[in-house]
């Protein structure tokens, strides 16, 4: 709240010429408002604050906000394919009909052909195909952001989540090892009408 103002002699004599020049907006309106009762604050009561020891609920778990590996995501999708053949794919039993490999490849080289791959297999009928990545290098340039390794790992599985390809695709796991572990994955693909 701000403290009023004292005015000197000088501004109160100017004030005054002021006011007699000027006409009222309403004259029905009482020159002073009424001036309203006083309020007298009431102290609040203190309240005993528990004791309070620096780190004292601290259990070792805490929660962060890190973003899950592509693993656990992909893990924790619903399944939208038949259970039993679900199982099957994740343990390797079934083999996949067709694979590409964009080990190697840039993100603006492995985008078109991995388009082109899905959309192509669609079309000719395949129903499970294999998506090899690579793992990527661990390439730590010491900086102060940590960098992922496996650029093609982390981005395959978005462009699969989006058009065109989301629509030809009915599920995206991790491979099993003996098709390429974590380093592919496998793309099961709608029937094409």
């Amino acid at each position: 709240m701000r403290r009023p103002r004292h005015l000197s002699p000088e501004e109160r004599s100017l004030w005054d010429r002021v006011a007699e020049r000027a006409t009222p907006l309403d004259p029905k309106r009482p020159d002073h408002a009424p001036s309203l009762p006083k309020v007298t604050k009431t102290p609040t009561p203190r309240v005993a604050l528990p004791d309070f020891r620096v780190g004292q609920t601290a259990n070792g778990k805490r929660p962060h906000d890190i973003l899950p590996t592509i693993t656990d995501r992909l893990s924790n999708t619903p399944v939208n394919m038949d259970h039993k053949s679900f199982g099957k794919m994740k343990r390797g039993k079934l083999k996949p009909e067709a694979r590409i490999d964009l080990h190697g490849m840039t993100m603006a080289e492995a985008h078109p052909e991995l388009v082109a791959f899905i959309l192509g297999s669609q079309a000719v009928g395949r129903r499970l195909v294999l998506v090899i990545t690579g793992k990527g290098k661990d390439r730590d340039d010491g900086g102060p952001i940590p960098t992922r390794h496996g650029i093609l790992r982390h981005q395959v599985p978005q462009w699969l989540a989006l058009p065109p390809l989301n629509h030809a695709i009915l599920q995206v796991t991790p491979a099993h090892l003996k098709h390429g572990g974590h380093g592919a994955y496998y793309v099961y693909l709608r029937r094409n009408r």
